[in-house]
């Protein structure tokens, strides 16, 4: 499965084509699954790009961008950068009056137990982002969501293209030890074409969007999701080593 994250937590600063409106996420979305994702995972944002969880918010953006990608999941951040204390986080999710189809949440972050609870008594499928360089896999597999969740979220954030791989392979191990749901590889900026790469060899899940990469596997800038999401199908067809 080929999933697009279609913004992240980046700014038009960095990325002047970046979609943040729910009518821009509603269209890069639709582009980018006529373009081969099959899975769309989205921050929703303020009018000033600042990522969020406000139930109005969040009701706008999944209701477009549901209606742009009939059928197709779409999912949300949780990240305790929008907001910071769990406990609220767990209350925002609590309130959203239009759900989405998953979202993620960060075993490395203070909290995951909560908000990963909110999620589930809402119906909403879980996908539990496990940091590299974190203790967040050891968090994970003691926590009682564990076994209930829709997938991992192997999360590589060794930006080096050298070294990610190999940091790539030591996270995928960390999580060997227990039974667990599908495995999503995907790396960012640097590492994130190469650990893409491995994860079409092992046969894994993976993402690809201007969330985790602002350039195409060449090296070009990618002026959207498509040209990333066109390039990372071709690599998936080709096992990983076109």
């Amino acid at each position: 499965m080929l999933q697009v994250c279609v913004n992240g937590s980046h700014n038009r600063d960095e990325c002047p084509w970046l979609p943040l409106s729910p009518a821009e996420l509603a269209e890069e979305a639709r582009a980018a699954v006529a373009a081969g994702a099959e899975d769309v995972h989205l921050h929703p944002k303020l009018p000033d790009g600042t990522d969020t969880l406000d139930p109005d918010v969040v009701a706008e953006v999944v209701r477009c961008v549901r209606a742009a990608v009939p059928g197709v999941p779409v999912g949300v951040t949780t990240g305790a950068w929008a907001v910071p204390d769990p406990a609220e986080r767990a209350r925002l999710v609590r309130a959203w009056t239009v759900l989405p189809d998953h979202a993620s949440v960060n075993w490395h972050e203070k909290g995951a137990d909560l908000v990963a609870e909110a999620l589930l008594e809402r119906g909403i499928g879980i996908e539990a982002g496990i940091y590299s360089g974190t203790d967040a896999a050891a968090r994970f597999l003691d926590s009682p969501y564990s076994r209930r969740v829709l997938r991992v979220l192997a999360e590589v954030v060794d930006p080096d293209p050298t070294t990610a791989p190999t940091t790539a392979a030591t996270l995928l191990g960390a999580l060997s030890g227990a039974r667990r749901p599908p495995i999503l590889l995907h790396g960012e900026n640097g590492g994130a074409w190469p650990v893409l790469r491995l994860a079409a060899t092992l046969g894994l899940h993976t993402r690809i969007g201007l969330e985790d990469v602002l350039h195409d596997a060449d090296g070009t800038t990618a002026t959207g999701n498509v040209p990333l999401v066109t390039s990372a199908r071709a690599l998936l067809a080709a096992g990983g080593g076109a």
